[in-house]
């Protein structure tokens, strides 16, 4: 009778700490940059510096909606759990690490745009929120989410993978498949700001819901018809697209 509450324990220790580890990226980002405003997209970082904070990032929005899957791999796992769990994790996070390269790219772009007329940024804005809005409601979209909500599959997948690289190509399977699910989500801190907070808050929640809550998928696609809305109004609204049209202003 003392077993199941004690395994019970260890299937979640796993989900508990990638919850632990994204609660102090957050308090990092918000003790570091929550107070920010900053004149670029890149936040004046070089690229090695920028592509830390985009990890860090990345770890507070994306670790908590991954922390079930990450679970549900630990239990395939049978001897040194712990140490096996963290480069699962780490994997992970490498694919998103490697996502930063086009993003300083993309930032270092949109920074410029910051510079001009509202007019042209909100041309840009509405760029990235149709862009985005419409990755939303296609197929390659469901296709990565359905492998994120439904993830029994890819489990038997990785059980088949020989070796001791076996957690490192798991943790980077898995990494490419949110990645392929939420990219146009993270495409639209272009418009909101790169280090705005409050959006960060608001797109990680939406990325929780999508990925755990019931009606994920109708998450996904409300989110994307919203976003092709604001494509139009941020027309006569540019203060819908900050980080674009007001001088790269990206604070709380």
């Amino acid at each position: 009778m003392t077993d199941g509450p004690v395994i019970g324990r260890r299937r979640a220790r796993p989900a508990v700490l990638l919850l632990v580890a994204a609660a102090v990226a957050w308090g990092w980002m918000v003790t570091r940059w929550g107070g920010m405003r900053t004149t670029t997209s890149t936040m004046g970082l070089g690229l090695p510096a920028f592509l830390v904070v985009w990890t860090l990032m990345m770890a507070a929005m994306m670790l908590p909606s991954t922390a079930p899957v990450a679970a549900l791999y630990a239990r395939t796992i049978t001897v040194r759990r712990s140490r096996r769990m963290v480069v699962f994790t780490v994997a992970y996070l490498l694919v998103w690490a490697v996502a930063g390269l086009p993003a300083y790219a993309l930032a270092v772009g949109l920074g410029r745009v910051a510079t001009l007329p509202a007019e042209a940024g909100a041309a840009v804005a509405a760029a990235v929120f149709a862009v985005s809005g419409v990755y939303q409601l296609t197929p390659l979209k469901d296709r990565c989410l359905a492998r994120c909500r439904s993830p029994v599959g890819l489990m038997l997948r990785y059980a088949s993978y020989p070796g001791p690289s076996r957690d490192l190509r798991a943790g980077a399977h898995h990494g490419a498949f949110c990645l392929g699910c939420c990219w146009s989500l993270m495409l639209l801190l272009a418009a909101f700001g790169l280090m705005n907070l409050w959006a960060m808050v608001a797109l990680a929640a939406v990325i929780t819901a999508e990925k755990l809550a019931p009606a994920g998928r109708l998450v996904a696609r409300t989110v994307g018809v919203a976003s092709i809305a604001l494509a139009v109004a941020v027309f006569w609204v540019p203060a819908l697209a900050p980080g674009l049209t007001g001088g790269g202003m990206a604070g709380m």
